[in-house]
Order: C-alpha cells, then sequence, then structure tokens
C-alpha cells in the first residue's frame, strides 16, 4: 500500500429521474438524491485508492460526516473529488466535495479502512453461521 496525503479523486455523472429523491424514496421532489451524492463521493475515493492498492487488498467505506447543500435538476452533470487527509495505518481519511454545473452541492469527510477482501467476506459470511 502507497497511498500518501494528497492523493485525489474524481468521479461524474448526469442526473437522471432514476437518480433523483424522488426515485430512491429519500425525499418528495425530483432533484439529485443525496444517496447517489454519497455514493459519487464514495467512488471518487475508492476509485483513487484502486491503482495503490495490491492484488489482495481492497477498501471499504467505515464513516461520513457529509452536508448536501444545493439541489440539482435532472440532466445536469454533477461530479465529486476527493482527497487524501490523513493516512493512519489501514485507515484512510478523505475530504469531499460534490459539484454540479452551477457550484458545490455537498461536502464534508470520508474515511474508508484498507482490507483483505477474501478475509473480510468470510468474517462477514460468518454471520450466517449463527
Amino acid at each position: 500500500m502507497s497511498i500518501e496525503i494528497g492523493l485525489k479523486g474524481r468521479c461524474e455523472t448526469v442526473v437522471t429521474p432514476e437518480k433523483t429523491a424522488t426515485a430512491v424514496g429519500s425525499g418528495l421532489v425530483p432533484v439529485f438524491a443525496t444517496p447517489y451524492m454519497v455514493a459519487l463521493m464514495e467512488n471518487s475515493a475508492s476509485d483513487s485508492l484502486i491503482p495503490h492498492l495490491s492484488a489482495e487488498e481492497s477498501s471499504v467505506g467505515i464513516h461520513l460526516n457529509i452536508a448536501h447543500s444545493s439541489a440539482t435538476p435532472v440532466g445536469m452533470k454533477v461530479w465529486a473529488e476527493s482527497v487524501v487527509t490523513a493516512v493512519e495505518g489501514k485507515k484512510i481519511t478523505f475530504e469531499v466535495h460534490a459539484y454540479d454545473e452551477r457550484g458545490e452541492i455537498g461536502s464534508g469527510t470520508h474515511e474508508r479502512f484498507i482490507i483483505n477482501p477474501e478475509e473480510f467476506m468470510a468474517k462477514t459470511q460468518s454471520k450466517l453461521e449463527g
């Protein structure tokens, strides 16, 4: 693992009717849904780590502290940007921001943890064993 402070990521999409608050049940108006904004932020962070992980590593989100500050209509492009602000062993902290074509729509912090996928899934599946 060779993740350094300052590592940046970016992810973008276009707001479609399927990505609205009314479609996902997070609100009653047809604007970009907060859960999709959060996913965009997580994708930006997660994708930025991939080139720096070994074949036996992946990452999982463990904490979010996010504000959604502006609504975005259907049809507009949105994107998220992330930057690593701390590396503490296997815990990686990011500052995240989301934007539409008119400006910032959200911001916050996100933490991810580096895991071994096989061990992680074995532990997760063991919950089914009683």
